[in-house]
């Protein structure tokens, strides 16, 4: 006599108990990393209006900023620095590398440091890299011998990653030469290599102070950074980066390009990073704030969302409160 066997999925969500055991996987403190702004410009840590619970740090702020980080059991940082002086050619990038020496010198190995590598802070114009005379168009070749002449010189301040935002073509394979070249062969490559235009960076663009001028003729990033209509273009420009020598690859925004991390995640064996971005963090505190949403409930979801599509490494301006939030995980 055959018998029919009904799925009860309830059966697996009956209590906390059951549902740590059924639970396709964990998160991990570990696996975040914390953004840092240092800001030329300030004189004591202030607050970004735009980005909740964010501070742009002076040299000794962010000092104290990394030991307290280090106490919530973060250890791993995305330095962006904010400089004072901005130029169209022969950046000084000595605020960055005398504060790396300095970040270094405190902490030693507790900490590991991924110095973001772009122009766009220092430019006059805000973009990611050298413009032509007529100024409408971003020169790849001289952007990345740029790029590789600053990524040596954070290297050499000692950075424990260089992380390429700029989107040039041929930057990670002319960075990776100019640190084998110099006996730096083991700082490692973090590249952007799916970073995609994008309304989400706001925030960021105003931490950073390099959103594109409205005077310029090129007012966007769309002729460098990917387009959300091309899939294609964002993995084909992904696996040229690890060709030319990326050791962690990233997608960039995180939540709008979830096919993106799944795609990679099957694809490529790198550790492969999300970005949470600046608008997409203040999304949800925007709705923490007007008693909509619960905060540490919010970012654990996406967290999870994020780490499901496949990622290893969760970059988020909420990094610093994960180890808290996920002891506090209640399956």
């Amino acid at each position: 006599m055959s018998q029919s066997y009904h799925s009860n999925r309830r059966r697996i969500r009956a209590n906390q108990h059951i549902r740590e055991l059924a639970a396709m996987l964990q998160l991990n403190h570990k696996e975040f990393i914390q953004p840092l702004f240092l800001d030329e410009s300030i004189s004591k840590q202030t607050s970004i209006a735009t980005l909740n619970e964010i501070n742009a740090d002076t040299l000794e702020s962010l000092l104290q900023q990394i030991a307290n980080d280090l106490q919530k059991g973060i250890s791993k940082f995305l330095l962006f620095p904010v400089p004072l002086k901005k130029a169209e050619n022969n950046f000084d990038y000595s605020f960055v590398t005398k504060a790396l020496q300095q970040i270094k010198n405190k902490f030693g190995n507790t900490v590991w440091i991924a110095a973001d590598v772009c122009l766009c802070a220092y430019t006059s114009h805000g973009h990611c890299g050298i413009l032509n005379p007529e100024k409408d168009k971003v020169l790849n070749d001289a952007s990345v011998k740029e790029l590789a002449n600053y990524s040596l010189q954070l290297a050499q301040a000692g950075t424990d990653c260089i992380a390429p935002s700029d989107m040039m073509d041929g930057r990670i394979g002319a960075i990776r030469n100019i640190l084998d070249n110099n006996q730096l062969d083991e700082v490692s490559i973090m590249s952007y290599s799916a970073k995609f235009s994008s309304q989400f960076y706001g925030p960021f663009r105003d931490a950073c102070k390099s959103t594109p001028g409205n005077n310029n003729k090129l007012q966007d990033r769309k002729t460098y950074q990917a387009s959300s209509f091309n899939k294609n273009d964002a993995i084909l420009s992904t696996l040229r980066d690890i060709e030319e020598g990326a050791d962690i690859v990233m997608v960039k925004p995180a939540l709008p390009y979830l096919d993106i991390i799944h795609e990679l995640s099957e694809t490529i064996q790198l550790p492969l990073a999300a970005y949470h971005v600046s608008g997409e963090y203040q999304s949800i505190e925007l709705l923490v704030q007007n008693n909509i949403i619960e905060r540490d409930k919010a970012h654990l979801e996406i967290w999870t969302a994020l780490k499901r599509a496949g990622a290893n490494i969760i970059i988020s301006y909420a990094a610093r409160h994960a180890k808290e939030w996920i002891e506090k995980i209640e399956y």
